[in-house]
């Protein structure tokens, strides 16, 4: 898998195709549609970036409007996942995943054809509520129809594809609103979905097989309710909070939040005890290592993807680069991520375990030390100025996202990696939109008043203390990762084991 992709996707019937079985003469046609569909996911989860001066001046977008655009997308997704997969579960993956890809490129349409602010952002939220119900189904088709060397490959073809994924997002956005190809501007991140999602649609309807789902699954729909009601509680202030000055109600809604997620936990201990499927294996939260490990997934991906969007509005607002420009500005980051990652995931993290995890955020520091620095320098200004410091930063990155996953699987049991994973995605997603809020209310903090760089090296400020509050955490985490391919073998005990 990719360095940036979660290990298992949420779903609890993932069971491998049996040996000897005759294999399904479509299977490849299907790996291609699952790879379609995860990098749908992960351009639309990052090519937004770069069209905030866009959006301010076709649909007069804000700093708030941006910042819901932007982690709205991640929101939904985050918290759909787990429900997502057992939807799968219940009612069979091919209808759900056919359902979900239908509704990823008709909410795609939809953004694309967004007359205001307000309509853009509903129709985000829509689209990653449907991104969730779409990726969750893609590892269970692959262990249904993919069995022993044949699944190894599958994963090894996973990972440099998704990685270019996650590279190309920024650069490619850019590239469609310098464009500019019919007057479109902006709408064409989004309107570049359609042929791809309707192909795939096609494809998909032919290749992937008919197999009912398990109807006595049942379905947690107040667990889905509450993780879905106290996300939004702790998202809607921190987006909405520095442009109301933090009122009351700010922060009665993340009190709330904060009551909200542990009312979950209450709920679902609860609904185990009484013989039903919760949506998370209670004995997963009873776990010291997982449970901090959520945390430092949530630390983490706040302050990488709330990072980069800093970057990005740096370079567009402060520096005025083009859309164009400002994709091209990322590839040092991403450089530096796919180096990093290439370095842990080959032998790093295999020789010095654990340690991996705190080299990776101290080259981090490194880095946004030395762009504090590069900040500073006088005369006009270039990409090159800052490249050195976002590469390093980009190194450090790397080394941490192609190895944590495995580390905090680690303290879990085989038959709750599928549901660990679940959790760990979906967490994963909710902290990059949680991001997106602070470091966007940071940098604009100052930024509105014209203070560009000032408004950066806040935001350096806040990434670096998310980064020793991971650093901290990462001592709690096991010393050895899980061994590689124990993920794949246990992730068929799904979402509610």
């Amino acid at each position: 898998m990719s360095a940036t992709e979660p290990i298992a996707a949420p779903g609890a019937d993932q069971s491998p195709r049996p040996a000897g079985e005759t294999p399904y003469r479509w299977r490849w046609l299907i790996l291609a549609v699952m790879l379609v569909a995860e990098i749908m996911d992960l351009l639309d989860a990052s090519i937004v970036n770069v069209a905030g001066p866009e959006l301010e001046k076709s649909l007069g977008a804000g700093p708030v409007g941006l910042q819901w655009v932007i982690g709205g997308y991640a929101l939904t997704l985050g918290a759909g996942l787990i429900l997502g997969g057992r939807l799968g579960d219940r009612y069979g993956r091919r209808p759900m995943f056919l359902l979900g890809l239908a509704a990823f490129t008709l909410t795609s349409l939809l953004c694309a054809c967004a007359p205001t602010i307000e309509s853009l952002i509903v129709f985000r939220l829509l689209q990653g509520t449907a991104g969730a119900m779409l990726l969750p189904q893609g590892l269970g088709l692959l262990r249904e129809n993919f069995s022993g060397a044949e699944l190894t490959k599958v994963f090894g073809i996973f990972g440099p594809v998704l990685g270019l994924g996650g590279i190309v997002g920024p650069v490619l956005g850019g590239g469609l609103i310098q464009g500019d190809f019919l007057g479109l501007g902006w709408r064409l991140v989004f309107l570049v979905n359609l042929p791809i999602g309707i192909v795939a649609l096609i494809v998909a309807a032919k290749a992937v097989p008919k197999k009912p789902g398990d109807r006595t699954v049942v379905v947690d729909g107040v667990g889905a309710a509450l993780v879905a009601l106290s996300c939004a509680l702790l998202v809607l202030p921190l987006n909405q909070g520095q442009d109301a000055g933090w009122p009351l109600w700010t922060w009665l809604c993340m009190a709330a939040s904060a009551v909200g997620f542990a009312a979950f936990a209450f709920q679902q201990r609860r609904t185990a005890a009484r013989g039903r499927q919760p949506l998370v294996t209670p004995a997963l939260l009873r776990k010291p290592a997982f449970t901090v490990g959520l945390g430092g997934i949530a630390l983490f991906f706040g302050g990488l993807v709330g990072s980069q969007l800093v970057l990005t509005l740096y370079l567009q607002i402060g520096q005025h680069f083009t859309a164009g420009e400002a994709g091209l500005g990322n590839l040092p980051l991403a450089v530096g991520t796919a180096i990093g990652g290439a370095v842990s995931g080959a032998f790093l993290a295999e020789r010095i375990g654990r340690a991996v995890l705190q080299i990776g955020p101290l080259v981090q520091l490194a880095g946004a030390g030395l762009l504090w620095y590069e900040l500073g320098a006088t005369g006009s200004f270039s990409v090159w100025d800052i490249a050195p410091g976002v590469a390093v930063s980009g190194i450090g990155a790397g080394m941490v996202i192609a190895a944590l996953f495995s580390f905090i699987l680690a303290a879990v049991d085989d038959s709750e990696i599928g549901s660990a994973s679940g959790v760990l995605t979906a967490v994963q997603s909710i902290g990059g939109s949680i991001g997106v809020a602070v470091f966007g209310s940071v940098f604009f903090d100052r930024a509105g008043a014209g203070e560009f760089t000032t408004g950066y090296r806040h935001a350096l400020i806040a990434q670096a203390c998310l980064l020793v509050a991971f650093l901290a955490i990462t001592l709690l985490l096991p010393k050895q990762a899980r061994p590689e391919g124990a993920e794949y073998a246990g992730a068929g005990e799904g979402a509610g084991a």
